[in-house]
């Protein structure tokens, strides 16, 4: 009999080890690890923007060993999560905040920064194994995403994978509008600020009940919630999409003009800021439509199914 239990151990670990999404995560984490290492021997980064790059490289390699290291050992019973909505949700932000890094990274650090040549040959060869992380992510939540008809958790629903990219959309216009504050001259904008925070708490709220299973918390069905909370998102960020344009680029309230700082490519001035909030406003807006008619495709699924 034990030698019956050590056979299944053996075999159930190498099934997992040689499993696609399993692959995809090692590799995630060999690229990410690359990445900031190459940056950190060249000490290659600086000032808010370079901790930040390297903060996700760390924070995605770090994350996806500890899931390796679980899904290995055979302990996601025992965690204090649901381990069908927490790696998706995880790959998910890994993939926006690979991309994120992947983007900003060369657009501030590859400008002439009186860097050596091999320092920026090092750059380089970052910048694309940080591509491969990326990539790796994306192919994860490809992989793990629910198909139709799987019963899986919500967070492998299109829904639960907008809900991911609605609050990290959410986090960068909190960036740009709070640095200089891009809201205090009128209260129609201050309206605005108020439509990003309830969103946003919202979404993450939904994000905490689904990973740690506590949806039955709720005073009504979870699914009505769903799609109740969305439409309600889709009319707030469409007041926001119409008033922060308004107030910001009609020449009655606002400066409509780029200032002579707009010029740097390494700095975002004012202006670039409330171009950056007003575009991620209407992507927002798009991610809550999306996420109203898939919802609602869910409730009917279900109903139809009782």
């Amino acid at each position: 009999m034990p030698i019956q239990r050590r056979t299944v151990t053996i075999s159930s670990t190498t099934s997992t080890a040689r499993s696609p999404v399993t692959i995809v995560r090692f590799l995630a984490a060999i690229f990410a690890c690359v990445t900031f290492s190459l940056i950190a021997h060249k000490n290659a980064w600086s000032g808010t923007i370079g901790d930040f790059c390297m903060f996700c490289w760390c924070f995605c390699f770090a994350v996806t060993i500890i899931i390796l290291v679980v899904e290995f050992a055979g302990l996601q019973s025992r965690m204090p999560v649901s381990w069908r909505n927490f790696p998706i949700t995880f790959a998910m932000f890994a993939f926006l905040m690979c991309l994120s890094a992947t983007v900003i990274y060369p657009l501030h650090f590859l400008q002439p920064k009186g860097y050596s040549n091999e320092t920026r040959t090092y750059q380089i060869v970052a910048i694309v194994f940080s591509s491969l992380t990326t990539l790796a992510y994306i192919i994860e939540v490809s992989l793990t995403r629910a198909k139709p008809g799987e019963v899986t958790g919500y967070m492998a629903t299109i829904p639960g994978l907008l809900k991911v990219v609605e609050t990290y959309v959410a986090i960068i216009i909190f960036v740009f509008i709070s640095e200089p504050p891009q809201y205090t001259q009128y209260d129609a904008l201050k309206w605005c600020l108020a439509v990003y925070c309830i969103c946003f708490i919202l979404s993450v709220v939904i994000i905490i009940l689904c990973i740690g299973e506590c949806t039955g918390w709720l005073p009504c069905a979870f699914n009505k919630f769903l799609s109740g909370y969305a439409l309600l998102a889709v009319l707030l960020y469409a007041s926001a999409m119409i008033i922060w344009p308004i107030y910001h680029f009609d020449s009655k309230y606002g400066n409509t003009r780029k200032t002579s700082d707009c010029s740097n490519v390494q700095y975002m001035c004012a202006y670039d800021r409330r171009v950056g909030i007003a575009v991620l406003t209407a992507i927002n807006l798009l991610a809550y439509v999306l996420d109203l008619i898939f919802s609602a495709r869910l409730i009917f699924i279900t109903t139809t199914s009782i």
